[in-house]
């Protein structure tokens, strides 16, 4: 009798280490979804912003035409990479914001259109969103970070290996991203 209940404690206490176990991996995969969304909506919004930038600026900057290019074709590049895997859509927006780089430094050769109104909010929107982009991106690799470290750490990477728990990716930056900038026209 004795054993018996001793078995039965040692079994119900293996299911419930079992289930803790996976929904604890179940959650930590769905912050990592919800973490990549957050980082989706924030890259719209950037994408969504650009274009009335690039409009104003082009009032004041006719000329500068390869920038405007540039910007447009970084933008697409970055739409069209929504949906891929971290490592290209994080290529993608960095080659996007090398762009606003060369935009902002064009804007900056026309004080008329530094005092511009809607010049100065769509660069607040756009500075603005750049900064809970890095933040989203930020919380992503922690969020992966720790994932990543639980399916691979004892006794849970058993379960992880069970039931298909795989490695997540970082969303990094380019090497080139964290050089100095250069801007040449």
């Amino acid at each position: 009798m004795i054993i018996g209940i001793i078995v039965a404690v040692v079994v119900v206490l293996i299911v419930l280490f079992v289930v803790v176990t996976y929904n604890g991996l179940v959650r930590t995969r769905n912050r990592i979804d919800n973490a990549k969304s957050q980082i989706d909506v924030q890259l719209k919004r950037r994408h969504d912003l650009i274009p009335n930038l690039v409009e104003t600026v082009k009032g004041y900057a006719a000329h500068e035409k390869g920038v405007f290019e540039s910007v447009t074709q970084a933008r697409a590049n970055a739409i069209n990479a929504q949906g891929g895997n971290p490592q290209q859509q994080a290529q993608a927006e960095n080659a996007l914001s090398g762009a606003l780089k060369s935009l902002f430094a064009v804007a900056e050769a026309y004080p008329d259109l530094k005092a511009n109104q809607n010049f100065l909010n769509l660069q607040e929107e756009i500075t603005s969103t750049e900064d809970k982009i890095a933040y989203s991106r930020q919380f992503y690799n922690d969020s992966v970070l720790g994932y990543n470290n639980r399916i691979q750490s004892f006794p849970a990477n058993v379960l992880a290996g069970m039931f298909s728990f795989t490695a997540r990716e970082y969303f990094e930056v380019d090497e080139a991203e964290t050089g100095p900038v250069n801007v040449q026209f």
